[in-house]
């Protein structure tokens, strides 16, 4: 359960550069990082007494903005001698599934409020990632597949700049979508395996068909743009994130498929997108799966979800050393 989520966000920011500016969100989270923690305590009724481990994202991220954020929790955790987690920010989007602000009705095949459902397999999609995985019963992340260009958010973010709506660019799509006709542009859609670079470790896992391509979707808008100068932007925005929804929900499922798995999970910025979850409610009602996606308010990044995620690592692994250090190229694979 959830006792207080504060978030200070820098959209507004980075809205004047079209997009994040490491240097700039660096400084900002050395701004905001005392007062919101301060904010947090104060919200959940509760003081540095009562905190039993102090848990932080080392990756993936800028690292500028990931050594801000270690800095901060290693001094916390010194001073008040505390246990310091290290915490994958992708498996933190994925414990992100399990959060609530109440505690939950646990209902026939619900895991407990601070477990992950296992076996399953989690769909991870924000501006940088779009990862698909098995969650094994026995612990661990296995990576299926992953995108091979654009992550999803990425795509979702240029795509709004091709239609000038605006930074950031995902939520003001879905709202544009929601106005046009999906079907309106055949665009493309990638129905077949996509192959993997050669020479790569886990080739055989992230290429073929539960590998994603988004690059070539987001060309395809570009042209069509360029080519249709009074194009309706509405059912532009809705036809792009149909082929985009589709895809997500056609892949993930197969490999929920093919897994053996009953629970599928959907988590990351763009599980906020009202069309996806949408879609991805439907067909696991209709394929009997059970569907897994936080709330609004924690799709995006938010520190209770590296909390619960930490819980869960420190239960298993124990506590990380001062010598903890920022990773910003951590993978999901690489926490399993």
């Amino acid at each position: 359960m959830v006792l207080s989520s504060v978030v200070a966000s820098q959209a507004a920011i980075h809205a004047r550069y079209g997009g994040v500016v490491p240097e700039v969100a660096a400084r900002h989270h050395l701004e905001a990082i005392l007062p919101v923690v301060d904010t947090a305590l104060r919200e959940a009724a509760t003081g540095w007494n009562d905190l039993h481990l102090v848990a932080v994202t080392r990756g993936p991220g800028l690292p500028a903005a990931l050594l801000v954020g270690l800095a901060g929790a290693k001094v916390i955790a010194f001073a008040r001698g505390l246990p310091l987690v290290g915490v994958n920010h992708l498996m933190g989007h994925i414990y992100a599934a399990v959060l609530s602000d109440r505690e939950p009705d646990r209902g026939i095949g619900w895991p407990a409020a601070d477990e992950l459902p296992r076996p399953s397999v989690a769909l991870v999609v924000s501006g940088s990632h779009t990862d698909l995985c098995l969650l094994p019963d026995e612990g661990g992340v296995q990576v299926l597949g992953t995108t091979l260009d654009d992550a999803a958010g990425e795509a979702f973010d240029k795509v709004a700049r091709l239609l000038h709506l605006g930074y950031p660019g995902g939520p003001e799509l879905d709202r544009m979508a929601q106005r046009g006709n999906p079907l309106a542009v055949p665009f493309p859609r990638t129905t077949r395996s996509l192959p993997g670079p050669r020479g790569e470790r886990g080739v055989g896992l992230v290429a073929g068909e539960f590998a994603f391509s988004f690059s070539g979707l987001k060309t395809s808008v570009a042209v069509y743009l360029e080519q249709h100068h009074q194009a309706d932007t509405a059912d532009v925005a809705a036809s792009f994130q149909q082929v985009v929804v589709d895809t997500l929900v056609t892949r993930t499922l197969a490999a929920a498929e093919r897994s053996g798995v009953r629970h599928v999970i959907v988590t990351g910025g763009v599980s906020a997108n009202s069309s996806l979850r949408s879609a991805m409610d439907r067909a696991c009602r209709e394929q009997g799966y059970c569907l897994h996606v936080p709330p609004l308010r924690y799709c995006t990044d938010n520190a209770a979800m590296i909390a619960a995620a930490g819980w869960a690592h420190y239960q298993r692994s124990g506590a990380d050393g001062w010598d903890l250090d920022v990773a910003p190229g951590l993978t999901l694979e690489m926490d399993g």
